[in-house]
């Protein structure tokens, strides 16, 4: 379905001289120049952070005297000293963060009722998180709200539900997720569900199975983003057939770059431009850099030699893994690797379809340079320097995640008489 494809060849005017691929070599100091300007007019929105897992697991969502100014220092806290975070309010504002999708994430479950409670116990601690930092964060569910606390400057803090187990295969539950304030969820997580695949798991449904397509078509009644990273490709391909509205990716690379399943293939990128959609690029070392995705399969693979060869001796087997750290150190993934990600969706789907989805404090540590939530300004800088014009940086940056928002805002109010989809996943047998 051609949904969006007037815009972007208007866009496709005014960005032709402006072409990456065109550009003459740009100084350094001009690189800076048009990355801040293009930050100071259209500050990041980002797709993905997992601050409020962080809140579980280091302060069991006990946050009364949890200070989210400064997260550097961890030693006072519940959790103990589990390292520095990636995000506090300083940092976000040093990189320039104007909107955040908050991932009100929790572990795989198979216990659907349990996944259900957590999530529900991860929207209050967010949403809690939220209200105890009002001169700095406001809480949003609009584009034009998003917009507006930006301009207030005040970081836009939405809720984003990160894995389909979270709705207990339930549409009413959805509905009343999206109702607590939800504006995306993520079909899976890195497991498959009883409705759709993963991209990281074996295939069981080969994409969506026909309650999954109504959980799609229910997210786009009710103007409720359909996130695909981490599904499969099949999932993938099954969501844009059904989808009335744009996806999004709220935290993914290209896989023609790194070739990790948890990244978008080109077979899907090709069909983002139809479908108006947005992949929200990742900072995760082995989704962005090939090899530390090699370095990374290695290692799982002395892991499971050396729990075998010291079976009953888990600490002979951590030393033997420790050892081959040692002589094998992870390689560094760079700045450079995220801009790489960035070329490539812009040359396959389009400028238009570039956001940014850091998915900081879910993952060990960012990029050199981009180690946390304060290193978007170098990321920005970086682009500029390969000559994205301040036009595009800024649609990287945050016009094109609002575009997406107002586009399924839109969606919804059109069907807004439409009454809702009461499919159940097993319906209860007619009695003979």
């Amino acid at each position: 379905m051609q949904l969006f494809a007037p815009s972007r060849l208007a866009l496709a005017a005014a960005l032709l001289l402006a072409s990456p691929l065109a550009a003459q070599k740009v100084s350094e100091e001009q690189a800076v120049a048009t990355a801040t300007a293009a930050l100071e007019a259209a500050p990041v929105f980002d797709g993905h952070n997992d601050a409020p897992g962080q809140l579980r697991s280091r302060e069991n969502n006990q946050i009364n005297a949890f200070d989210f100014t400064d997260t550097m220092d961890e030693h006072d806290h519940v959790g103990g000293d589990d390292g520095a975070m990636h995000t506090d309010l300083n940092r976000l504002k040093k990189g320039k963060v104007g909107a955040q999708f908050w991932s009100v994430y929790v572990p795989h479950n198979a216990n659907e009722a349990a996944a259900v409670q957590q999530t529900i116990e991860q929207i209050d601690v967010t949403k809690r998180l939220i209200a105890r930092n009002p001169d700095t964060m406001r809480y949003a569910l609009t584009a034009d709200e998003v917009e507006t606390a930006m301009r207030d400057g005040k970081i836009a803090s939405l809720l984003g539900m990160e894995g389909g187990y979270s709705i207990g295969s339930n549409l009413g539950v959805l509905r009343q997720f999206h109702a607590m304030g939800a504006r995306y969820m993520t079909l899976t997580h890195n497991s498959n569900i009883p409705w759709a695949d993963s991209a990281t798991d074996a295939p069981k449904h080969d994409g969506l199975t026909d309650f999954g397509k109504d959980v799609v078509r229910e997210m786009n009644r009710l103007g409720m983003l359909v996130d695909l990273s981490h599904v499969s490709e099949a999932t993938m391909m099954d969501a844009l057939d059904v989808a009335t509205a744009p996806v999004i990716f709220s935290h993914s690379g290209a896989r023609a770059v790194t070739a990790h399943p948890r990244n978008v293939p080109d077979s899907v990128l090709k069909r983002l431009p139809a479908n108006g959609g947005v992949v929200m690029v990742v900072a995760l070392p082995r989704f962005i850099n090939e090899k530390v995705r090699q370095w990374d399969a290695r290692r799982a693979g002395v892991i499971a030699q050396a729990r075998v060869e010291h079976l009953g001796n888990p600490d002979a087997a951590a030393n033997a893994v420790a050892a081959w750290v040692a002589a094998n150190p992870e390689p560094k993934s760079v700045i450079g690797d995220v801009a790489d990600h960035i070329d490539h969706i812009r040359a396959v789907a389009g400028v238009e379809h570039i956001g940014i989805g850091g998915d900081y404090d879910g993952m060990p540590i960012g990029p050199v340079g981009m180690e946390d939530v304060s290193g978007y300004p170098a990321l920005f800088t970086e682009l500029a320097r390969r000559g994205y014009s301040q036009a595009e940086l800024e649609m990287i940056a945050s016009r094109n995640a609002l575009r997406v928002m107002r586009a399924a805002e839109a969606y919804a109010a059109q069907v807004a008489s439409e009454p809702p989809i009461e499919t159940l996943i097993n319906p209860p047998a007619k009695p003979e």
